[in-house]
């Protein structure tokens, strides 16, 4: 079945913001938020929007940008970002292009003469070629109606994603002082959202923080033991057959995790910045185009992709601060279905992370703000609160309630008093000589007769043997939560010794009590009934088959056109038609994320096989 895009378009009729909302991207309503900054982008105010991954960011500039007259430049990072957003704009007979290296000379001199001829609402570019000279020559030649700037978290130096080429906006934006301005990103701490303030020259009351939860994300973090047989018990129990993503720390570990999973049955593709760019594009092109792919990527994966139905995003090491956490745990569920961020957390994991640190170029000031990032991540990963708790407070906003879609909320964790035994441990690194490893900590803790301890005389100093009444495992747990909490730090520029921080001396005095987590918690639960008990997922046998039959209409569709398969409908989509079986086109035009253009493009396929899916039976 072939679709010709061209042939279709979108009349709207008495223009208004929620008129196209209706009428072209089939929604019935605005969420929250949504159309008081649409009209503040209208009015001519500049905005900076923080909204949270899948809570339609994109509409806020793109409804202004059809309503006003002009062209819409948008600001987007990535290549393959800006392609997928232009496919799904044309889906719904949207004039939109983008301006970037995949196109030929003839190509681009084709959409240059299109945005001149006003022939284009909205124009995606990076910011590279928004500041060559070429680009600035075109600005000069077109009526512009608006700037929005996507991912803005790159423009500051604070965010965990900075890129030197954001920061040369501020030139663009003061030649354009009389155009709306408007920013948009999911993950900006105060200091970050104060420097795109200050770079885009937004006043403070242009600033609109909708929240940052995503209630639909359940959070999980597990100590490792085994990682691989972990992350693979996790996937076989509650994804198997689901799109996901996995990140790990280097390229060799990506590699190595993605050729395992292969071996273990699935379609596991690796993603990272050794690959050519053939490679990359033709492996992020099948994750978001195929279903069940799971991508094995380190962060260079993942910014801005828009492919709705990835179930879960599961790290096997840990990220390097929880504004990036966030942001790559957010890639999951962005159609708003339940869905997993799942991490497996050790004492290497925040060996690493400050090893590289310490090893970066980044000046004594920027290594303070990320060393205090990594504190609050390892915080949170040894925390006994709710987790959803501890990442909102993070970004300022309160959650007074627990939220009960967490590990920590469905398998509570215990506490214990831990002042004696941080104390000991702290005595014996420091009559050690603060030179060593955990193993050998942990090996005079336990009184053991090793070589290394009779070589250094550690069998004679005053700590030796005082920690017989814990095992090594808990010994080790011990000393990971010191360092996850600041009161000790592994020396990564030397071999690796444990030694004390400042902060200690409370805990060593008896000024300070210290209270531990214990490891040995019970599995979290299963989801599986909470996912029965939601009536918008299809659960029967017979609604399972239908939903089957219209995600391979959904592939065929897509493969016709080269698009993704969430560009043609996305799963809630699907999930309605199985739930109301619509019957004609009027029933089908009131399923939500049904408009105008998509309904004259697809309903007749749909319809005919929810029809032969119903006489079959």
């Amino acid at each position: 079945m072939h679709i010709h895009p061209e042939k279709i378009v979108a009349p709207v009729q008495n223009p208004n913001p929620l008129t196209y909302l209706q009428q072209i991207y089939g929604f019935d309503a605005f969420r929250d938020h949504q159309e008081a900054i649409i009209n503040r982008v209208l009015s001519g105010e500049h905005t900076l929007l923080i909204m949270p991954t899948g809570g339609g960011k994109s509409l806020c500039y793109q409804i202004p940008a059809l309503i006003l007259d002009g062209v819409g430049i948008i600001v987007s990072p990535l290549i393959a970002l800006m392609q997928d957003q232009v496919a799904g704009l044309k889906q719904l007979g949207i004039k939109a292009a983008f301006l970037n290296s995949s196109l030929t000379p003839q190509e681009q001199r084709q959409v240059e003469r299109a945005a001149r001829e006003g022939a284009i609402d909205l124009l995606y570019v990076a910011p590279e070629r928004l500041m060559s000279a070429s680009f600035k020559r075109l600005l000069a030649e077109i009526k512009i109606s608006l700037f929005a700037i996507d991912e803005a978290h790159c423009i500051s130096q604070w965010g965990h994603d900075f890129r030197p080429e954001y920061m040369q906006l501020t030139a663009i934006r003061e030649a354009f002082t009389d155009v709306p301005w408007i920013a948009v990103t999911a993950t900006a701490d105060h200091p970050t959202q104060q420097e795109i303030l200050k770079q885009l020259q937004i006043p403070n009351v242009g600033l609109t923080i909708t929240g940052f939860d995503r209630p639909n994300i359940r959070y999980t973090v597990t100590l490792k033991s085994n990682p691989k047989k972990q992350l693979l018990a996790f996937i076989q129990k509650e994804h198997s057959g689901n799109s996901g993503i996995v990140y790990r720390f280097s390229r060799k570990k990506v590699e190595e995790t993605a050729i395992w999973l292969q071996g273990e049955g699935y379609t596991a593709l690796p993603y990272h910045a050794g690959l050519s760019n053939n490679e990359r594009a033709k492996n992020q092109q099948r994750f978001i185009q195929e279903e069940g792919i799971i991508i094995v990527a380190t962060i260079a994966f993942g910014m801005g992709i828009d492919k709705p139905n990835v179930r879960f995003v599961a790290h096997l090491d840990a990220p390097k601060s929880l504004e990036a956490y966030y942001q790559e745990t957010g890639r999951a569920g962005r159609d708003g279905l339940p869905a997993d961020a799942w991490m497996a957390y050790s004492l290497a994991d925040i060996v690493a992370m400050r090893k590289l640190l310490e090893g970066s170029e980044a000046n004594e000031k920027q290594r303070r703000v990320e060393n205090h990032k990594l504190n609050q991540l390892f915080g949170y990963c040894e925390s006994v609160a709710c987790r959803r708790q501890v990442l909102l407070n993070y970004f300022g906003q309160s959650n007074e309630a627990a939220c009960g879609n967490c590990d920590t909320c469905t398998s509570p964790v215990e506490q214990w008093d831990g002042t004696v035994a941080a104390q000991k441990v702290m005595s014996c690194i420091a009559r050690t000589g603060q030179r060593f490893g955990a193993g050998h900590i942990i090996d005079v803790l336990l009184g053991k007769e090793t070589d290394k301890i009779h070589r250094f005389g550690h069998d004679r100093v005053t700590t030796y043997g005082i920690g017989k009444d814990f095992s090594a495992v808990e010994w080790r747990a011990v000393i990971r939560q010191l360092v996850a909490n600041d009161f000790l730090r592994v020396d990564v520029t030397g071999f690796g010794g444990i030694q004390l921080n400042p902060s200690c001396e409370p805990v060593l005095k008896g000024q300070q009590i210290v209270h531990f987590r214990k490891d040995n918690k019970p599995v979290p639960k299963s989801r599986k009934r909470r996912i029965e008990q939601d009536p918008s997922l299809p659960e029967r046998p017979d609604d399972k088959q239908l939903f089957e039959s219209l995600r391979k209409l959904r592939q065929e569709l897509a493969r016709d056109q080269g698009v993704p398969p969430y560009i043609v409908f996305g799963d809630s989509t699907l999930r309605a038609m199985v739930q109301y079986r619509p019957a004609d086109k009027e029933a089908f035009s009131h399923l939500s994320g049904v408009g105008e253009v998509k309904l004259q493009r697809y309903a007749d396929a749909f319809l005919t096989a929810i029809r032969q899916h119903s006489e079959a039976i």
